[in-house]
């Protein structure tokens, strides 16, 4: 063992010193390594912390109690640019209108109102 490389005769580092390589989690950063999602940011100038607006259902706002499958333009704003249905915690949608919002999104894309897919993807 020489001054110049501190690893022991086998050519692992010597325990003791915390090396970079063990430290680092073999399958990224861990989850408590990185800031959360939002919600709160240190406190700028003013002492104002940012709070990520809770988004509400858009069907519950306007009262809607069913999703017609046939209203293309309001269902279409539920699908991905890939032709995917979006989840709730993107769009903000509760449950129950998630789950009508699923069948309308079904229904339309059977009688050829809405693509399964997008081409060229």
């Amino acid at each position: 063992m020489t001054p110049e490389n501190p690893t022991t005769p086998g050519g692992a580092p010597p325990q003791g010193i915390e090396h970079a390589a063990a430290e680092r989690h073999p399958r990224g950063p861990r989850r408590d390594d990185r800031a959360g999602r939002g919600g709160r940011r240190p406190a700028g100038p003013g002492g104002r912390r940012f709070f990520r607006r809770r988004k509400v259902c858009k069907f519950c706002v306007e009262k809607m109690d069913h999703i017609d499958y046939k209203d293309v333009k309001v269902i279409g704003q539920f699908i991905g640019e890939r032709g995917k249905i979006l989840p709730r915690r993107v769009t903000g949608v509760c449950a129950p209108h998630q789950r009508q919002l699923k069948v309308a999104i079904k229904r339309a894309r059977n009688i050829a109102l809405l693509p399964f897919a997008v081409a060229g993807h």
